[in-house]
């Protein structure tokens, strides 16, 4: 029998939802003790397998958990060292719980059922693989049928060879017959999406407790994986965000959430060849893959063929399947109904054949786009019938989505187990490409004729050209010393880089590329890796895909290099020889040093690193002065303080210089004061400050500023955003904020809001022009010599959208400009109430004035804080800050 043939026989033992599970949603679960003895324990002999009973299904008796083996470190988690790993996992209380509303699983449901499986079955390990930001546990649950130390050790060894050894992995006959494929489900990043998790359990229930005939071949060829609950505090809130306020399935590359964080190390340590993702709701079961743009990084020969038939094959599933509820997609109309036609005219939504735009695939920064770089065919999958409000979910929709996602899984896994082999070679195949550097063909129409596989996609590949060629560098080169902008951005970077298993080296001695010499220590990310794609896609400038399509879904640019502050020089091209010899490493090279002696020791304001030191030592009440080149000057009074900031933060600390010391005397330079600022924003900007070691942080708004006007009494600097618009019936508020601004303090902030607020009370002078309200991307800038932004100035931003300032009144000067050509990458047009690139060309980008009070304002027409992503336009804002606060006491001469 083919092994496609043995894993439809899970179909129909996953219709029902055994009785445990029925009355989870509204009713109480016995909790399994952790320490409760089965009445018949088995012995683990040591191997991995335990001794058997009598019984007929050997796999499903319940016996006694093994001592824990003790997990290993994979992709970055620890990861077991045999199958079953079954720890006791911790039981949370009961508490109120969105999830309920439907009668579906309270987040504190899950751990008691896994318990009791894991209590009955050596088929299920269950793993906490990090925390939510409140501090519940995420999980990882593992169906595959048992492994020794000795097996286990095998399949990690034959996982890393697929990834580091393409060419011997694809010789490797042993690897194929044996290797077991993994399968990876995720569900709930959006915490008001809540049935994924539901049909996970049921399809863990089922295969707990099917016969062994039924499931071993699947459960012996393969490791199912499933994360339950990405975003369980969401869960239980009822939110699409993380208790952060953040949107997780836009955060896989800059990992503000530690949810995301976590996703990213679980995607390491699997290396799934299926990473399918469970949301909702659009009306009727949409599965991916998506339509254009395609990601100029993305191998499409290999993920698109699959990808696309598997997504058909559940879309025949699910219509045959016949859900009462259901909804279906008529090709002939158009229209979503509920009667299912049949399969000439009932289908699913495919966004790669039925959304010509606005449903791409084009940033990582989504959980099935992210997983794609790891080889995987990928899928955000979204279930049909939404919430009837956006905290809550019927039982009666949450029945029918959570039958339409089992399916869609059951399906899923059976297409895997029949083209597992196919899966396999491609996951080798896009490794291979990566480490031997081959040139980076796109898939253009006139070659797709070629393209080994299912072939239903070819006709449907969307435009000629649709995926831009990308030419990929040898290397990508962060310099250190003079070269570098900002050591502690770099530093980030790196830092960074690392989190998502990019391999980065330093160099062993000096090197010259294109007549640019690199210092020994310079850090190299060289484009032969395994993961070639990935970091090309973070480190790279991107494209202007303005022209290609009408709309995107999200953004369209993202760029470590010219958007976190540091230094990073894209040399060679691929072909070229190595940018000379490297020393890998698993950590940026520690750059604090603090000077011996007595005086006052100086440092950068360069980077996120240097602000977070420059808060810490204010809030110890080290005085700080900032030089006219925005250098800190630090007084070592207190030296303890000193040395422990610089080693907390990894600031490099030298002597102050006679010239230095000598500034201190001259009017420009300003000592620095511990700010308390207020903010009106979103959770971005409050991150970002917080980030940047603001701690003293007063959350206002109109409304909080008419009911309470003191909010302000103790405030250095207002930052503005957004939600500082008052009304007529709000005039006590309005009145404290010009009473603040009269007393001689400072409005900073971005945007439309940042301008209305410091134009409306009389601190800048000029009129806004707004960008395409959906224009997003990366632009360049210039800065004058005289801003206040010209130390370490930055040449990039980010918009979101863009704001631009013309007709600059008396006192109101340009700090930043947009240069004459601006749009580097992403998608802008105008339209949408607002200007395209050539709108603001030349135009300013920041401007700063002073009222006679003494009070500044500045506004950055750029996005400086965007999901927390814009790490150089971080530091950006906090230079202004600094400069709009008060003055201090700082360094004595």
């Amino acid at each position: 029998m083919s092994k496609g043939a043995v894993v439809r026989h899970i179909r129909p033992l996953l219709v029902g939802f055994s009785s445990v599970l029925l009355v989870a949603g509204g009713a109480t679960v016995a909790v399994v003790p952790a320490n409760a003895a089965p009445s018949e324990p088995l012995r683990d002999d040591g191997r991995g397998a335990e001794a058997r009973t009598g019984a007929t299904d050997l796999r499903a008796t319940t016996r006694a958990r093994p001592q824990s083996r003790g997990p290993r470190a994979a992709g970055g988690l620890e990861m077991p060292t045999s199958y079953p790993y079954q720890p006791d996992l911790r039981v949370y209380p009961a508490v109120p719980d969105q999830s309920t509303t439907g009668d579906l699983l309270a987040y504190h449901d899950l751990a008691p059922l896994l318990n009791g499986w894991m209590d009955q079955s050596d088929r299920i390990s269950a793993q906490v693989v990090g925390q939510s930001t409140q501090g519940r546990d995420l999980y990882l649950v593992t169906l595959t049928a048992p492994e020794s130390k000795r097996e286990t050790s095998r399949q990690t060894a034959w996982r890393e060879e697929i990834r580091n050894d393409p060419d011997g992995a694809a010789a490797d006959s042993k690897l194929e017959r044996d290797y077991k494929q993994p399968i990876w489900f995720s569900s709930n990043i959006h915490g008001n999406e809540w049935e994924g998790t539901d049909a996970s359990m049921q399809v863990i229930e089922d295969l707990v407790e099917a016969p062994w005939s039924e499931v071993g071949d699947l459960l012996e060829d393969h490791r199912l994986y499933f994360s339950l609950t990405l975003n369980p505090d969401g869960r239980v809130a009822g939110t699409r965000a993380t208790a952060l306020g953040l949107n997780e399935n836009r955060d896989m590359i800059t990992n503000t959430t530690p949810e995301s964080v976590s996703f990213v190390k679980t995607g390491a340590a699997v290396q799934p060849f299926l990473a399918a993702d469970l949301h909702g709701y659009t009306g009727v079961l949409q599965v991916e893959p998506c339509g254009p743009p395609h990601g100029e990084n993305y191998e499409y020969d290999l993920f698109i063929p699959h990808g696309y038939a598997m997504a058909r094959q559940v879309e025949d599933d699910v219509v045959a399947a016949d859900i009462p509820g259901n909804t279906y997609y008529n090709i002939e109309t158009g229209d979503v109904v509920d009667e299912n036609t049949g399969p000439e005219t009932a289908h699913i939504a495919i966004p790669y054949r039925d959304i010509p735009s606005g449903w791409d695939d084009y940033p990582p920064i989504f959980t099935a786009q992210y997983a794609a770089f790891f080889g995987a065919i990928t899928s955000t999958v979204e279930l049909p019938l939404s919430r009837p409000t956006s905290t809550t979910q019927s039982p009666e929709n949450a029945g029918v989505n959570t039958a339409v996602a089992k399916r869609t899984i059951e399906s899923m896994v059976d297409y895997v187990a029949d083209n597992g082999d196919d899966l396999l070679a491609n996951q080798i195949e896009m490794f291979r490409r990566g480490v031997a550097g081959e040139p980076k063909d796109s898939l253009t129409e006139a070659d797709v004729a070629g393209v080994p596989g299912p072939d239903e996609w070819k006709p449907l590949w969307d435009v000629v050209d649709d995926q831009d060629p990308v030419e990929v560098p040898r290397a990508y080169v962060i310099p250190v010393g003079d070269g570098q902008r900002s050591t502690s951005d770099a530093e980030n970077v790196v830092r960074q880089l690392l989190l998502h298993e990019i391999e980065v080296g330093v160099l062993r001695q000096d090197a010259t590329v294109g007549g640019t010499t690199y210092p020994r220590g310079s850090y190299v990310v060289d484009m032969h890796q395994p993961l070639r794609g990935l970091a090309n896609s973070l480190l790279d400038l991107g494209t202007d895909i303005s022209q290609k399509v009408p709309t995107m879904y999200d953004i369209s640019a993202w760029s470590y290099s010219y958007l976190w502050g540091a230094t990073v020089d894209k040399v060679g091209s691929t072909a070229d020889g190595p940018v000379g010899a490297t020393k890998p490493i698993a950590a940026p090279v520690p750059d604090r040093d603090v000077p011996r002696g007595q005086g006052p020791v100086t440092f950068d304001l360069a980077g996120i690193a240097d602000y977070q030191a420059l808060n810490a030592l204010l809030e110890q009440g080290v005085a700080v002065s900032m030089l006219a080149d925005g250098t800190a000057v630090a007084d070592r009074a207190d030296k303890d303080a000193v040395r422990d900031v610089a080693r907390t933060f990894d600031i490099d600390l030298d002597k102050v210089t006679k010239a230095e010391r000598d500034a201190l005397d001259d009017p420009t330079t300003k000592g620095l004061d511990d700010l308390t600022v207020a903010v009106s924003g979103t959770q971005d900007d409050t991150l970002s400050l917080t980030e940047l070691g603001f701690d003293d942080l007063v959350p206002v708004s109109s409304a909080t500023l008419t009911a309470d006007p003191t909010l302000l009494d103790d405030v250095d600097v207002l930052w503005v955003a957004s939600g500082l618009n008052f009304s007529a019936a709000q005039e006590a508020g309005r009145a404290a904020v010009q009473s603040y601004v009269d007393s001689g303090r400072s409005i900073v902030g971005a945007g439309s809001a940042g301008f209305n607020a410091a134009s409306g009370f009389g601190l800048v002078s000029a009129t806004r022009v707004a960008g395409n309200g959906a224009g997003n991307g990366i632009v360049a800038l210039d800065t004058p010599a005289a801003s206040v932004l010209a130390p370490y100035a930055q040449d990039h931003s980010f918009i979101y959208p863009a704001s631009a300032f013309s007709g600059l009144g008396a006192g109101t000067t340009t700090q930043q400009s947009y240069e004459g050509d601006p749009f580097l990458a992403g998608h802008w047009l105008p339209g949408n109430g607002g200007v395209g690139p050539e709108g603001v060309a030349g135009l300013a980008a920041a401007i700063a004035g002073e009222s006679a009070s003494g009070a500044k304002g500045f506004v950055f027409g750029t996005s400086v804080m965007f999901r927390n992503h814009v790490k150089g336009g971080q530091s950006q804002a906090a230079r202004a800050l600094f400069w709009a606060g008060p003055e201090g006491d700082g360094v004595v001469p």
